[in-house]
């Protein structure tokens, strides 16, 4: 996989629509076939940051859903189109081996699977500070 940044911070916005207060995705380091790297900086101010200053197991699912999210991004905006909208269909295999804590950075990596129907198999990894932390299945469905 090629390591380089390909967006960051606000240009995210143009791969997403998620917004603040539940935007997961602050960078996009790359894209090599159908695998994709995003990245995330865990802040105070995080959604899924819980009392003990450590994320929940649904923010490390939908900062993974979000990556994917952000890969059909950036499909769609090199073939100049707008960007789509995506749901999670289903979660399948989840594994989650410990929690991030605030100032952690994740790395997930997204390799997309067979689609049928606007219906996408995934998986996804994501490590904190380079220890896997989760890792899943799922099957999005991409609106086109």
């Amino acid at each position: 996989m090629f390591l380089f940044m390909l967006y960051q911070g606000e240009e995210i916005k143009k791969l997403i629509p998620q917004r603040d207060p539940i935007m997961m995705v602050d960078k996009f380091y790359s894209v090599d076939g159908d695998i994709a790297e995003t990245g995330l900086s865990l802040t105070a101010g995080n959604f899924f940051i819980e009392e003990d200053g450590k994320m929940a197991e649904t923010g490390l699912i939908e900062h993974i859903a979000q990556s994917a999210s952000a890969f059909e991004g950036h499909k769609a905006l090199a073939n100049n189109l707008p960007t789509p909208v995506g749901y999670i269909g289903e979660v399948k295999k989840f594994h989650c081996y410990s929690r991030p804590a605030v100032g952690a950075e994740l790395r997930t990596t997204i390799e997309m699977g067979a689609e049928v129907n606007g219906v996408t198999i995934l998986a996804g990894h994501t490590m904190a500070d380079g220890v896997k932390v989760a890792d899943t299945q799922m099957k999005i469905f991409i609106e086109k």
